[in-house]
């Protein structure tokens, strides 16, 4: 499974950012099959989940950091997971990376990360 980030970049506070993760290359199972989440990390602290969303895309779970301002969506019938991020903080700067596990057998895969930098 192969996954890829986009639509990072530089924001100023207060504004938003959409990432988006499309995942191919499933071969025994399909997207639908796969818990997704986001995580990001900075330089100097451990790696931070962001947000995720279950399977069959009904729970949700976020960071107590972003509640109120990121939501976690996906597409299954493109393959893809979306994290919308508004009223950005700088402390939201970090490179941002999508995370699919399988229910069935637990085996993770990771993107390669987008930057996501909000500064003034």
């Amino acid at each position: 499974v192969q996954l890829v980030e986009s639509g990072g970049g530089l924001v100023q506070p207060g504004g938003s950012l959409r990432l988006s993760c499309a995942a191919s290359g499933f071969k025994y199972s399909t997207f639908s099959s796969y818990t997704m989440s986001w995580f990001r990390h900075t330089p100097g602290k451990e790696r931070e989940l962001v947000a995720a969303l279950a399977s069959a895309g009904g729970s949700t779970n976020y960071a107590d950091s972003v509640k109120g301002r990121f939501t976690i969506s996906r597409d299954n019938a493109k393959n893809t997971v979306y994290l919308q991020m508004n009223s950005l903080k700088p402390e939201d700067t970090a490179v941002y990376y999508c995370k699919a596990r399988r229910v069935s057998t637990g085996l993770g895969f990771w993107g390669q990360g987008t930057q996501v930098t909000v500064s003034s």
